[in-house]
């Protein structure tokens, strides 16, 4: 049974592990800010590289994981070599540099374009129709040519459309991939890692507009049945039962129905977020992994209480007081449930808190 490093346990006892094939479920990890939820999540991914051939697909909000392929001076020279050897792809806003971060809009499914757009069907209905029919041919077109066609169409439904698109300013959106690889063309060759670095765009919309386009491709590939794990850093942002808007409303909607259906087929969640109530219900209620970092409120340890049933009220109490670093693992990856001190990372960690300047 391969068993993934990942510190020691709290009572000095022995080493800590997850059990790797135990990632087929899906996993909740949570802990306020400061509790070390991001550093400790990233000794697991570490560990998954290192122990396993699982593919990880890494939404990453605040760009914490852009470094997971540069390993830190002293790691021990296999554990380097390995995690050198690792085909860890890093996407990014074209601006920054690098490989970028693109959407084509061309394979997304209609019902997601039309959530780019803010089309709804019945508010919509005679735009909506005419958009629909965009979609009656075949021919792939240049977004120039389009606009060309749409103006000159005598239906006025397409006439409305261009202006939406223009007034909506898709076209000076980044993320469109034309002739470039999109994103989940990069993750369907199935690398070790694709860190999607989601922040820094110019319009808010456009890392909705990526996340569900790289959703939308792997939901429709579910029948390959190759696995991948689906890591959403700072889930609320795309996961909030509060999110309103329909681009908003349609990500969130693909990961309910992804923690719902998504495991028979291969795709598992591991979900990182401050608090349990930030994130729907309906995905947090089908998870079956915990890792639970520092958590002060207890109406958010009552809530994880209701949801994880089989981890004892006084062991979910002591969250309360952990120190930074300190996570308590329950469920099946877990080989028994109990609290650890997480170790220290071999690669370098991509958002470090800022440090308080001192005088000399």
């Amino acid at each position: 049974m391969t068993e993934l490093s990942i510190g020691v346990r709290d009572d000095a006892t022995g080493p800590a592990s997850l059990t790797a094939t135990r990632m087929n479920r899906h996993t909740f990890w949570c802990g306020q800010s400061g509790s070390g939820k991001t550093y400790a999540l990233g000794v697991v991914l570490e560990e998954l590289l290192l122990r396993t051939a699982l593919p990880l697909v890494i939404i990453d909000p605040n760009a914490d994981f852009v470094r997971l392929g540069e390993v830190r001076e002293g790691v021990d020279a296999d554990v380097a070599a390995t995690l050198s050897s690792r085909d860890i792809r890093v996407l990014r806003p074209a601006h920054v540099g690098g490989d970028a971060l693109r959407a084509r809009f061309s394979t997304m499914l209609p019902q997601s374009k039309a959530a780019i757009m803010r089309l709804d069907p019945i508010a919509d209905r005679e735009e909506f129709n005419a958009f629909l029919h965009l979609g009656d041919s075949n021919e792939p077109l240049d977004a120039r040519t389009l606009m060309t066609r749409l103006r000159e169409a005598a239906d006025p439904g397409m006439l409305a459309i261009a202006q939406r698109i223009e007034n909506l300013a898709l076209l000076q959106w980044q993320i469109w991939a034309g002739e470039n690889p999109a994103a989940s063309e990069i993750i369907a060759e199935r690398p070790d890692a694709t860190v999607l670095d989601i922040g820094g765009f110019a319009h808010p919309e456009e890392s909705l507009s990526v996340v569900l386009s790289v959703l939308d491709d792997l939901w429709m590939r579910r029948e390959e049945r190759r696995p991948v794990l689906l890591v959403i850093d700072e889930a609320h942002n795309v996961c909030s039962p509060e999110l309103t808007g329909t681009l908003a409303v349609a990500v969130r909607e693909r990961i309910i129905q992804i923690a719902a259906e998504g495991r028979k087929y291969g795709l598992w969640l591991l979900l990182s977020t401050q608090r349990p109530s930030k994130v729907h219900p309906g995905v947090i209620s089908q998870c079956d992994n915990l890792g639970l970092m520092k958590m002060s409120s207890p109406a958010d340890l009552a809530e994880l209480g209701s949801v994880f049933g089989f981890i004892p009220d006084e062991l979910l109490a002591r969250a309360a007081s952990f120190e930074q670093g300190q996570a308590l693992l329950a469920g099946g990856f877990a080989p028994t449930d109990g609290v650890v001190r997480m170790r220290e990372r071999y690669t370098h960690e991509g958002g470090a808190d800022v440090r308080v300047p001192v005088r000399g």
